[in-house]
């Protein structure tokens, strides 16, 4: 997902959860600061960069690929980016451990490390709440992607067809893809970026849904693709529908964070706070743009009544630099640092239970 559905819909989402203006900027913000919190980022205002919640593209450049690189970069995209689903999961038939583990952090909506990691947020400040909600919602557009480099899990071939809807109907159309990240997509002729397709298992190129490009992350595509993990059968995925799962299980999750509801189940969706609002939501995931953060904007102001302001990766900065140690944790920045290493402890220590060395041992994740 981008900032268009990080920030703009999510502070929808909580205020349609009853949030007030304020603390829905303070979730929205912390939602889409997970995909800019970088080691790098972090060593410049001196905090400590085991809180780190993304790479950026020259962090990733660096990386090692041995097993140690492969654990660092695991212990930062899985959590955050591409929550496993099932990490108990079984193929039809058998496979060496080495590929199992790998399958078993595939990403999906509804499963057990979702509850855990709401009922986490639940009780804690609204950055905290603002992560949990940044990773629910990736859990739909990044579903079926591991997040940790594999070929044999997040390859495709190169079969990919878009669904357009006209006044004929629907239909499929052949996309293409390009590798230059300095084009822009080309929603009119289907044309779109990925990563170059190497044949090294652990190359960074075969991370998450790099070889899917930036599909995942638009509200508007429905395609169809064959992933590698599933043998290169055909899949649908219907990115309006899930968008719309995502917004509105965010929706109930927050409201069960606010104490509104007493438990949080997964599969349960607050389709009733949109009633409405239906057609104006539809009508935004299912607009063909890149993308969709001033409706999505206009959306919430209206709800509101209030001006959203732009999102500004240093609006606390200063806050935390400035302030003295002692008094860093109770900063904006420090209570997202909190966060992100509890969310992080959480997740890597289920996927360390349950047998699976890619992201490490847990003494090195936990925030003891």
């Amino acid at each position: 997902m981008q900032e268009d559905f990080h920030y703009y819909a999510t502070y929808c989402a909580a205020y349609l959860a009853g949030y007030s203006h304020s603390e829905c900027l303070d979730i929205c913000y912390s939602a889409q600061f997970v995909d800019l919190c970088s080691a790098t980022y972090l060593t410049g205002i001196k905090a400590p960069v085991k809180a780190a919640t993304t790479q950026l593209q020259m962090e990733m450049m660096d990386a090692r690929t041995d097993i140690i690189g492969l654990q660092n970069i695991t212990r930062i995209w899985a959590p955050f980016h591409f929550l496993p689903r099932d990490l108990y999961a079984e193929k039809d038939k058998w496979r060496p451990k080495k590929y199992m583990n790998k399958y078993r952090l595939i990403c999906g909506p509804n499963g057990t490390l979702v509850k855990d990691i709401v009922e986490l947020a639940k009780g804690k400040p609204l950055q905290s709440v603002g992560i949990a909600m940044h990773v629910l919602a990736d859990t739909w557009a990044h579903r079926n992607f591991a997040g940790t480099p594999s070929l044999a899990i997040n390859n495709t071939n190169n079969e990919f067809y878009e669904f357009i809807t006209d006044e004929e109907g629907e239909h499929m159309r052949k996309i293409k893809f390009q590798h230059s990240l300095s084009s822009p997509d080309d929603l009119d002729k289907s044309i779109y970026t990925n990563s170059l397709y190497q044949r090294n298992e652990n190359t960074i190129m075969n991370l998450g849904h790099g070889r899917a490009g930036h599909l995942p992350d638009y509200s508007f595509i429905k395609y169809m693709y064959l992933p590698a993990w599933d043998d290169y059968r055909v899949m649908i995925k219907d990115n309006p529908s899930d968008y719309r799962h995502a917004f509105c299980q965010m929706i109930y999750a927050m409201k069960y964070i606010r104490g509104e509801n007493d438990i949080f189940e997964t599969d349960v969706y607050d389709f009733d706070a949109i009633k409405d609002y239906e057609d104006r939501i539809d009508g935004i995931l299912k607009k063909r743009q890149l993308s969709a953060s001033l409706d999505w904007k206009a959306f919430g102001e209206d709800l509101s009544g209030e001006t959203i302001e732009d999102f500004d990766v240093n609006k606390y900065q200063k806050e935390y630099v400035d302030a003295p140690k002692e008094k860093k944790a109770g900063t904006f920045y420090g209570l997202f640092i909190d966060g992100a290493i509890a969310h992080k402890g959480l997740v890597c220590d289920r996927i360390y239970q349950s047998g699976n060395k890619l992201v490490g041992f847990v003494r090195e994740i936990r925030n003891d």
